[in-house]
């Protein structure tokens, strides 16, 4: 098994040495991809600097080295992995010893598109600590409730199945990279918050996913005040907005791929609950009816619960 590992890079100078460090441990990398997305800090210097010292990193930015965000920057390394896997980690996250423990046994399996695994957190600062668990709210592992592969990964991750879970974590997740070629998987530029669960979605329905450690860390998430995840607070508007444009990706997204009608119309139906808990008072209810009028399976308790009961 050789890899390539992607670690996107933004104003992340005190963090990047210790990423780095976590992943060249293993003899599978073969390729750590360190890419600058217009910090403001020093990161690139020492990207440039870690790439001096280790000859399986490169450094590297953007070709017009502005800022393009994560996504994009994802896609990039993506695009340049020259190894049959590949990994992602955030430059302010690192891996544990066991990171690809499961990967080894399982890929030995040619089916096996992708491997994903359970995520911890390490807080930093008090603030960080802080800002994380009025987001979160939960200190624990960031993963799914039981083992699952294949099909049974998208229906648990879309719902269907309600006791697996909704989430897994990138940074957790292996991946051939054959697998996201055809057809060609990248994330969703346009979306600056729940990309990466948009991006897991649409992996779970056209590859074939495994669980491997789910019951420990094979990562840890370093929680500090500047976390990208935990700068929107749950139930503001502005979460909603994002709830609404993942669920109106995985609808554009459901129906070019001709996805079973009951599952699009779910996606269609989400969105339109994450833009009526955008408003307030009287335009909530009235927006609720006019929206009812034309899809009555609004009216549904589940989608009532989360178009009306979801407040501000």
């Amino acid at each position: 098994m050789k890899l390539t590992v992607i670690i996107p890079v933004y104003n992340a100078q005190d963090f990047i040495n210790k990423a780095v460090e976590s992943v060249i441990q293993f003899p599978e990398v073969q390729e750590v991809l360190l890419i600058d997305d217009g910090s403001k800090d020093d990161s690139l210097k020492i990207c440039m600097e870690i790439a001096e010292k280790y000859a399986v990193v490169t450094a590297m930015q953007h070709p017009d080295k502005k800022n393009h965000g994560v996504s994009a920057t994802r896609n990039l390394g993506m695009d340049l992995a020259s190894q049959e896997f590949i990994a992602f980690l955030d430059a302010d996250d690192y891996y544990l010893p066991n990171r690809f423990d499961a990967e080894r046994e399982y890929f030995k399996n040619s089916k096996i598109d992708g491997v994903f695994g359970a995520i911890g957190v390490e807080f930093v600062t008090e603030a960080g600590k802080q800002k994380y668990l009025s987001v979160i709210n939960d200190t624990g592992l960031t993963t799914v409730r039981h083992a699952a592969e294949g099909k049974a990964v998208f229906n648990g991750l879309i719902q269907i199945d309600p006791t697996f879970g909704t989430f897994f974590s990138l940074i957790a997740t292996t991946l051939r990279k054959s697998a996201i070629e055809h057809p060609k998987l990248r994330l969703n530029e346009g979306m600056r918050m729940h990309e990466d669960k948009d991006f897991i979605i649409k992996l779970s329905y056209h590859c074939h996913l495994k669980s491997g450690f789910i019951d420990k860390a094979v990562a840890i998430r370093t929680g500090h005040e500047n976390n990208t995840f935990s700068s929107v607070q749950n139930k503001s508007q502005a979460y909603y907005i994002n709830q609404e444009k993942l669920y109106d990706s995985l609808y554009t997204w459901a129906k070019e791929q001709k996805i079973p009608d009951d599952i699009t119309e779910m996606f269609k139906l989400k969105g339109i609950c994450a833009f009526i808990s955008q408003k307030q008072g009287l335009p909530k209810y009235v927006n609720y009816a006019l929206k009812a009028v034309k899809h009555p399976k609004l009216l549904k308790t589940r989608y009532q619960y989360f178009a009306l009961k979801n407040r501000l």
